[in-house]
């Protein structure tokens, strides 16, 4: 029995080859996009999935009254919850911004390299996590001035030779220290949110004598919020509990009462959350992982409704084989097996073509996205399982209606040719088409409202002029008693460089972030809680307004001499417009003439600046208060628009003289600001791709019925040829 039916579906298959071809190029197509899909959407949610202890480790958050959470917290935290819960097994603090700084081999001064991906971690960070190592006792991390280094930062340093033993030379804020390397790790793969390419204890910073007059970094301060901590608990630990058990170890220790609590996030869900309503922050989007698991539905739904159309379609055809067969002794069941069989055939078949075209556009699809995906990326994944479990029963289902329809054909009808009357201009057909071009309409929209939202962003007015903005990073190596006089040398050159039309000096810029948030402010009229409202800190110097022309709508700028006092002997400050509705001010005019406190210390507000996004626009304006200080962490140049090249060439130039031993490293501020949209980006070339596959694969089936519409035609045609018709009147006529 099973070789007839066998026998049966190649003959069918062999007889109408254009319709089967058909079939199983809209399948393939659908099942590849698809598949593409999936691997995307399995990414994502395998990130940090990879950890042995992944159920009991969770991230310690900071949440304010108004519900907004972030992971940075002071240091001391993590040592105080140990002493008192018994709950947390053990615990890894980390940081992911303050170590960055210029690294060299020791005694190999003339190749440096500025360091982004780099992290001052605890010791037990590679028995608390499960990245592995390659060499190296994981233990090593635990003593002072050791540095555990990926595998490719491995050859980047030094090529073939070994590492180990080695002593690289870290520059940054915490001064000129030697590191040896104790350990080489795998390079961390997206896989994992946590990812550096250089990895420095922690323990070195319980040194005072290595912390270069940063008190704030001291690790066991309860004030500083500049750290990541993640908790290893006990296993079936009440989390709710726990939480609440931190926070009243917050009130009770915090000297500033800020109204922030404690919250646990769990390590499995800060790539996408726990869900659409989470309020934590996380690395990921669910929400468009979501939306492409619904787009890769949607576009299978379109292949197979192709498939129900071209069926029915060539249904009329098969009519007399099915009164045939019912006359010769075939059951209805046995009718229905037979076609469904033909359906699964089809989908096989189109699956099989689906992941040759997979392997082929793999590469394409890789760099549409930005990330390295494959058939490996799916594994045994429940998302892989649910993905073929649906395949399966889609190939089914489709096939099923036209089985049902051609097993209910009579065989006294069919064999008289009265069967054309019954299925001519079906409506199902006309409805699965009109299916097929909503859905894609429907992708249209998204995808044109997504490019709409970027072209938006990247449009928007954002309160200061960018344009023509290059930013230079300050120095590190060579910070001695020579270093003012360099760094008042290296500006004095600049501004007699003809193409550069204006200059300022800052530790913050538009685009990169603030340099810390606090509480604590109030003034004379603030109500009961105001003094819990957090403001972030911008410190820049006295161009730092007239160089990105931000606006100052009433007051003054800071003066020079200002910007030189001491950190703790300043009393002058600027605000913007957000900040003054916070204090609790009306308008700019009274907010200059008002001292606010910041603790113990009395602050005069001098001048207010209008609003503008100092951060991308996926974050709404936020209360600033700027600080006066020369810094230098960031030159920013205004410069005129002609022979970009040959001004940075003439720029690096100058700044090695001045600042020998550090990389000359530069962006401008408009193009930093659009790669805060590159996942948006992203996301919306998936979906304009999806659109157009989705519209080629609805056009296929289209052009399917349309030969099919012709085929019951043909004798019409030939009639109005007979009597004299052209061959455009019968084309327009179609």
């Amino acid at each position: 029995m099973i070789n007839y039916y066998l026998k049966s579906i190649w003959r069918q298959l062999t007889k109408h080859q254009f319709y089967v071809g058909l079939n199983v190029i809209g399948l393939a197509l659908g099942i590849s996009a698809f598949i593409f899909l999936l691997e995307y959407i399995s990414f994502e949610k395998s990130v940090n999935k990879f950890h042995i202890n992944l159920p009991n480790m969770y991230r310690l958050m900071n949440e304010n009254k108004e519900g907004t959470t972030w992971p940075q917290v002071a240091p001391g935290w993590a040592l105080e919850a140990k002493k008192r819960f018994p709950e947390i097994s053990s615990y890894c603090r980390f940081e992911d911004g303050v170590s960055k700084g210029v690294v060299n081999l020791k005694g190999n001064s003339n190749e440096v390299y500025r360091e982004h991906k780099i992290s001052y971690a605890e010791g037990n960070f590679f028995e608390f996590f499960s990245f592995p190592l390659m060499v190296g006792n994981a233990k090593s991390l635990a003593k002072s001035n050791t540095v555990f280094i990926s595998e490719s930062t491995a050859k980047k340093y030094f090529g073939n030779k070994s590492p180990m033993g080695q002593i690289l030379v870290l520059s940054n804020q915490f001064g000129v220290l030697d590191y040896s390397i104790q350990g080489v790790y795998k390079d961390i793969t997206a896989q994992s949110d946590i990812a550096f390419d250089m990895i420095f204890s922690l323990e070195t910073l319980n040194k005072k004598s290595n912390l270069n007059d940063n008190d704030w970094a001291d690790l066991s301060n309860l004030e500083s919020q500049y750290i990541n901590t993640y908790f290893a608990l006990q296993p079936n630990v009440n989390i709710m509990t726990l939480e609440s058990k931190l926070s009243k170890l917050y009130d009770e220790l915090k000297k500033d009462k800020d109204g922030v609590k404690f919250r646990l996030q769990a390590l499995s869900n800060i790539h996408l959350g726990s869900s659409l309503d989470d309020t934590f922050q996380t690395f990921g989007n669910l929400k468009y992982v979501y939306m492409l698991g619904f787009i890769a539905g949607l576009i299978i739904l379109i292949a197979w409704f192709n498939y129900i159309n071209l069926s029915t379609a060539n249904a009329f055809k098969r009519a007399n084989e099915v009164g045939v067969r019912k006359v010769i002794g075939a059951t209805r069941w046995s009718l229905i097996i037979q076609f469904i069989g033909e359906s699964i055939t089809l989908n096989l078949m189109g699956l099989i073509l689906s992941l040759i075209l997979v392997l082929i556009l793999q590469p394409l699809f890789n760099d549409l996205v930005g990330k390295h995906l494959s058939l490996e990326t799916l594994g045994f994944s429940s998302i892989w399982i649910s993905g073929l479990i649906l395949l399966f029963l889609g190939s089914i289902l489709s096939g099923a209606y036209s089985a049902i329809v051609l097993s209910k054909f009579k065989p006294v009808d069919t064999l008289k040719g009265k069967i054309n009357k019954s299925i001519k201009g079906i409506l199902l057909r006309k409805s699965l088409v009109v299916a097929q071009f909503t859905i894609s309409i429907v992708l249209m929209i998204v995808t044109v409202l997504i490019y709409s939202q970027i072209k938006y962003m990247r449009n928007k007015d954002l309160g200061f002029n960018a344009s023509q903005l290059l930013v230079v990073r300050g120095a590190e190596v060579g910070k001695d008693s020579t270093y003012k006089v360099r760094k008042s040398a290296f500006i004095d050159q600049i501004v007699q460089q003809g193409f550069v039309q204006d200059y300022c000096l800052s530790s913050s810029i538009p685009g990169e972030w603030y340099n810390f948030a606090t509480s604590g402010f109030t003034q004379p009229s603030s109500k009961l809680g105001d003094e819990l409202k957090a403001y972030n800190f911008s410190v820049v110097g006295d161009r730092f307004f007239n160089t990105y022309q931000i606006k100052l709508i009433a007051g003054r700028n800071f003066t020079n001499a200002e910007c030189k006092v001491n950190w703790n002997d300043n009393s002058k400050i600027v605000i913007n417009e957000t900040a003054m509705k916070a204090l609790g001010f009306q308008n700019p005019e009274t907010a200059i003439r008002t001292n606010i406190q910041w603790d113990e210390r009395a602050l005069e507000i001098i001048g207010v600046v209008k609003d503008y996004h100092h951060t991308s626009l996926q974050r709404s304006i936020e209360p600033i208060i700027y600080y006066p200080q020369d810094g230098s962490v960031y030159f920013t140049l205004k410069l005129s628009p002609e022979n970009m090249q040959d001004k940075i060439n003439k720029l690096s130039t100058i700044y090695k003289s001045h600042f020998s031993g550090n990389p000359f490293e530069y962006f401008f501020v408009d193009e930093n600001y659009q790669k805060a949209y590159t996942s948006e980006q992203q996301y919306g070339n998936i979906f304009a791709t999806a659109t157009v596959w989705a519209i080629f694969i609805a056009c296929l089936g289209l052009f399917g019925l349309v030969t099919y519409t012709i085929e019951t035609r043909i004798k019409e045609i030939g009639v109005r040829k007979v009597l004299g018709a052209t061959v455009s009147s019968i084309v327009g006529l179609l």
